[in-house]
């Protein structure tokens, strides 16, 4: 890489990850542009299976004081992360997939007779309760964390930028625009919110920072 390009993170990466891209002569800038909390909730009525479509919903439901009497229960799952952090807790995860919209085809198509508790954010997509609903499927959903958008200006150029959500290119956008920068996007999801801005998306194969991360090394090598 004859002249350095920077590449904007729109969340902190881990120090392996940001030096991936230090190590191949790539300067970084991080901020984060959204930020997440716990909520308070209650553990009641829930059905026979349980659905996360996040690690932040597996790491607050974690941390619930019962959460222990859900682990007889059987999960289903979006997101390689969300599914290594719950088994390694002790739960047994029965389906996984990457992407939201893959679930609310298997569990329409195959478990439409099962019952389900959604464990989500404040500012989860429709696409998984729409299809649930439209199917007649047995869900009941409990909000578990809370997303505040941070948005923040950035005032020095750069090349490439690092998207990990929806809620991130929404929260980017309230102060900066896109122009010529190529936007990397770890999902189809964070990539559509994207598509009436810019045409410059390059979505993850495997929807992980560290698969996004081997795109933007590939893109400019």
């Amino acid at each position: 890489m004859n002249n350095q390009l920077t590449i904007l993170s729109t969340k902190i990466l881990l120090s392996h990850q940001k030096q991936a891209l230090l190590d191949v002569g790539f300067s970084v800038t991080e901020a984060n542009f959204i930020k997440t909390e716990n909520s308070d909730f209650d553990l009641n009525g829930i059905k026979d299976k349980l659905i996360f479509t996040s690690q932040n919903a597996a790491q607050s439901v974690l941390l619930h004081p019962k959460s222990q009497e859900l682990k007889t229960k059987n999960v289903f799952c979006v997101g390689i992360k969300t599914k290594a952090l719950l088994e390694e807790n002790g739960f047994n995860v029965d389906v996984y997939v990457d992407y939201a919209s893959d679930l609310a085809e298997i569990i329409t198509l195959i478990y439409s007779n099962e019952s389900f508790t959604f464990f989500s954010g404040n500012l989860r997509k429709e696409t998984l309760p729409k299809a649930l609903k439209a199917a007649k499927v047995n869900f009941n959903e409990i909000q578990v964390y809370e997303t505040t958008l941070t948005p923040q200006k950035i005032k020095t150029p750069v090349d490439g930028i690092l998207f990990f959500s929806p809620s991130a290119v929404e929260s980017y956008l309230k102060d900066n625009k896109i122009k010529n920068e190529i936007c990397f996007c770890i999902g189809e999801t964070t990539a559509e919110t994207l598509e009436k801005t810019t045409r410059n998306i390059i979505v993850a194969d495997q929807p992980s920072v560290d698969n996004l991360i081997e795109d933007v090394i590939e893109e400019y090598k």
